[in-house]
């Protein structure tokens, strides 16, 4: 494709995300992600959409998902996309993105003010669907598949309570000690679910924790992963995209800081390293993946009077994904 055609591409694919990132809550709910990404699949020969509904993951033993879902009325959704650029036994490359439709924090009520950001929780979802249909249009010969895991973090009387304890479909059960840290709770299913693709690689995209906002500020996705030839391509793939992502380290003694007395894991580490115990606890899913976590939590939107989504980070899943047919 000439340069121009991709160069168009990339941005459209950006300015999507941007449009779905700046729905309101009330517009763009778990279910208005799924029909889209069902239409997108519709006008693409080699996308196809698959969309899991609340009863289908709970035989899929997802609880660790539905618990966040649990106090809202908008149902989940688990969105599938696939791209079938290449041969069938060609092993995909896999996207998984957070897609909190509003985050009001659950009983972990948040703070008033600025809450109405919170509609940006799904970006990552966004830059996912984002990407798929970049990918499509450059009909790269790769092998994707993208999921999003969709859901809405309301303090309803059906909602999840600090304290209580979930099994995930790894197995594993999680103390849920803060009903705001739903990101990872909805993601660890989706990375578990992702496994039977056999990904050659497992990237999520997440506004994920304040504390990468504190470290980073708006201008740099962080990076955390379990291997790092792939956080090397992903920093390489940051910066020719301008699209920029540095990485924090996962280093095991961290992991202690998730130890729970009554359940395998607790959902949140304490108030220091927030970014990297988050990461600590998605890692604890993707043992057995080439697997690396972007967390976008500063990247995803602008405040103040530049209010709005920015589409990262769109700029570098496309660079990376274009580098794999290469």
């Amino acid at each position: 494709a000439s340069a121009l055609k991709v160069g168009q591409t990339i941005g459209k694919a950006i300015n999507y995300a941007k449009q779905l990132g700046n729905l309101p809550g009330n517009i763009c709910t778990p279910n208005y992600l799924a029909k889209e990404t069902k239409a997108l699949a519709e006008r693409h020969v080699a996308l196809t959409a698959q969309v899991l509904n609340e009863k289908q993951m709970a035989r899929l033993g997802m609880g660790s998902l539905l618990s966040v879902a649990a106090g809202s009325n908008e149902e989940a959704r688990l969105i599938v996309i696939k791209h079938r650029g290449a041969k069938s036994s060609s092993r995909p490359h896999v996207l998984v993105g957070k897609g909190i439709t509003f985050d009001t924090g659950g009983i972990s009520l948040k703070p008033g003010a600025a809450m109405d950001e919170m509609k940006f929780d799904m970006c990552g979802a966004a830059s996912v669907i984002a990407t798929m249909r970049g990918i499509a249009e450059l009909k790269l010969p790769i092998n994707v598949i993208g999921i999003v895991a969709a859901a809405e973090n309301m303090p309803g009387s059906k909602a999840t309570k600090p304290g209580d304890i979930v099994k995930s479909m790894s197995g594993k059960t999680i103390e849920v000690l803060n009903t705001d840290a739903e990101g990872r709770l909805v993601l660890c299913d989706a990375l578990t679910y992702a496994e039977r693709f056999k990904p050659r690689s497992l990237i999520d995209i997440a506004t994920l924790t304040g504390a990468a906002v504190a470290t980073f500020g708006k201008h740099v996705n962080a990076l955390l992963s379990n291997n790092d030839t792939l956080a090397k391509t992903l920093m390489e793939c940051g910066e020719h995209s301008l699209d920029r992502a540095w990485q924090l380290p996962l280093w095991e003694e961290y992991q202690s800081m998730l130890n729970s007395n009554f359940a395998d894991i607790a959902n949140i580490g304490g108030p220091r390293a927030g970014t990297i115990t988050a990461a600590c606890f998605l890692s604890r899913f993707t043992e057995r993946q080439n697997w690396a976590h972007l967390d976008i939590a500063g990247s995803a939107w602008n405040s103040g009077r530049e209010k709005g989504a920015t589409g990262r980070p769109v700029g570098l899943l496309m660079d990376y994904m274009r580098r794999q047919n290469q």
